[in-house]
């Protein structure tokens, strides 16, 4: 017998199938290691671990499958989770899921809509960029308020730049707007200036976090006029390209991307919720592994506006 096992040797030894096998590892019921994105038993501490638990007539180690022995949820909490990330959208986020073949689905459809659906199960992974006025925090105290006792993990994917994005020929507006905004107040003999705004849907991260802001008056004296309301980061700043909208609240990344001119207003956390049984899964392991590369380091910053220094980092552990 090796030294090491795979999750696939462990589970013919214990004869229980492979996902039951990732239920252990992630619930710490079973000592493991990883290494090069993959789960490896060491064979000694698997002898201690089946001697300690071992439970009379069933053989050695089979009482570990008992429930309430291994700290695993209840049936209707152990339903298996469909490989689908869920939440906000973004731009490196987006591009890491399909270069590295995870073969994760992906369902963006706001930050809010993303905590609901990852509550109901219908997702792994719910990527988060909400912002609590309270508390001045990203993300945590929302996800600890609904998720505090599960078996979930929230860990920073980047910060991003955010700030308004202009419509092409409005670069001289953005100009002054960026020394007033610098300012931190409204220099005189400099009037408001009027746009349309292509706001983000309600419950979406963008939208709270602007509401916020204007609410603090932290936009140097814009003034927001009505345009469309978009669904994405990139249908808003087509507006602009369109002429359907003078200004949006967006990334700097897509505006980089689409050529607009763009004036940072703030540093955002960008997180993701995870199922801690999910991470040990193929999937999400091999989305992880990929993240440590050069090319993704590359494509980071030919992208543009996002710091990737606190990769990684642990924000809510539940």
């Amino acid at each position: 017998m090796p030294d090491f096992l795979t999750t696939k040797e462990l589970a013919e030894l214990l004869r229980i199938k492979e996902r039951k096998v990732y239920d252990l590892a992630a619930s710490g019921a079973v000592p493991c290691t990883r290494a090069m994105g993959k789960l490896l038993f060491p064979r000694a501490a698997l002898d201690a671990w089946l001697q300690e638990n071992s439970s009379g007539p069933e053989g050695a180690g089979m009482g570990v499958l008992k429930a309430g022995q291994t700290g695993l949820a209840s049936d209707a909490d152990s339903t298996p989770r469909p490989s689908i990330i869920v939440g906000s959208h973004d731009p490196l986020l987006d591009w890491a899921i399909r270069e590295s073949g995870t073969g994760l689905a992906m369902d963006f459809h706001g930050s809010g809509d993303g905590l609901d659906r990852f509550a109901a199960r219908k997702g792994a992974i719910s990527a988060l960029h909400l912002f609590d006025p309270e508390h001045r925090l990203w993300n945590a105290p929302q996800v600890e308020a609904r998720f505090a006792g599960t078996d979930v993990v929230l860990v920073e994917w980047a910060k991003r730049s955010r700030g308004l994005v202009f419509r092409p020929d409005w670069q001289d507006q953005a100009d002054g707007l960026h020394q007033r905004i610098e300012d931190g107040a409204e220099t005189s003999g400099h009037p408001d200036l009027k746009a349309r705004l292509a706001r983000r849907t309600e419950g979406t991260g963008t939208r709270v976090l602007l509401d916020h802001l204007m609410a603090e008056n932290r936009l140097g004296g814009l003034i927001c006029l009505d345009g469309p309301t978009t669904h994405t980061e990139f249908d808003a700043a087509l507006a602009l390209r369109g002429g359907q909208a003078d200004v949006t609240f967006g990334l700097k990344s897509v505006a980089h991307q689409l050529g607009l001119p763009f004036v940072p207003v703030i540093e955002e956390r960008f997180d993701l919720l995870v199922d801690r049984r999910f991470w040990f899964e193929e999937p999400f392991q091999t989305l992880w592994s990929f993240c440590q590369s050069t090319a993704f380091r590359e494509k980071a910053t030919s992208l543009t506006g996002y710091d990737l220094s606190d990769f990684g980092r642990v924000h809510f552990n539940g």
